[in-house]
């Protein structure tokens, strides 16, 4: 397998977490959910997707299923702040990775992270592992351990 300095990490930190798994090299990049599903031939929403925003300026992470979009607005108003764009140069100075390969550990300083209840429907979840060529399964309690996350929904409920 190749090696990149952000997976390493990630590996490392994984294995300091207890996390027992195997990172995947894709064939192509999976820098979207709908990639990472088709070429893991699971369920778009079992893709952890890891967004970095700023919450009142300061970097967070959040990891929704990639069947939901994060409604910046209400999650704010849910937890007292207000949600914006982070930026690429933000996201990679927060992270130590690129978008399209944000892992939800690995990162210079633990990030706040918001976990989307959602992923909880997935025995097992995907996430990309530092490189836009790289998934690791894990589950969703292992999930919200090793990002010390916070569960929350990360819109609202769809009437209907």
């Amino acid at each position: 397998m190749p090696e990149h300095p952000a997976v390493v990490r990630v590996e490392a930190a994984l294995a300091e977490a207890g996390v027992v798994t195997q990172v995947v090299w894709l064939d192509g990049a999976a820098k979207t959910a709908a990639e990472a599903a088709s070429a893991l031939g699971i369920d778009v929403g079992a893709i952890a997707n890891s967004l970095v925003f700023l919450l009142d300026g300061e970097p967070v992470l959040v990891m929704t299923s990639g069947a939901h979009r994060v409604d910046t607005a209400w999650l704010g108003e849910r937890v007292g702040g207000t949600f914006s764009r982070a930026d690429a140069t933000t996201v990679k100075d927060a992270t130590g990775q690129v978008i399209g390969g944000i892992a939800p550990l690995g990162h210079p300083v633990p990030l706040r992270t918001f976990v989307d209840e959602a992923l909880a429907d997935y025995p097992e979840v995907w996430a990309a592992a530092g490189h836009a060529h790289t998934v690791f399964p894990l589950t969703y309690d292992q999930l919200v351990r090793v990002t010390y996350g916070t569960v929350t929904p990360v819109a609202p409920p769809v009437a209907g």
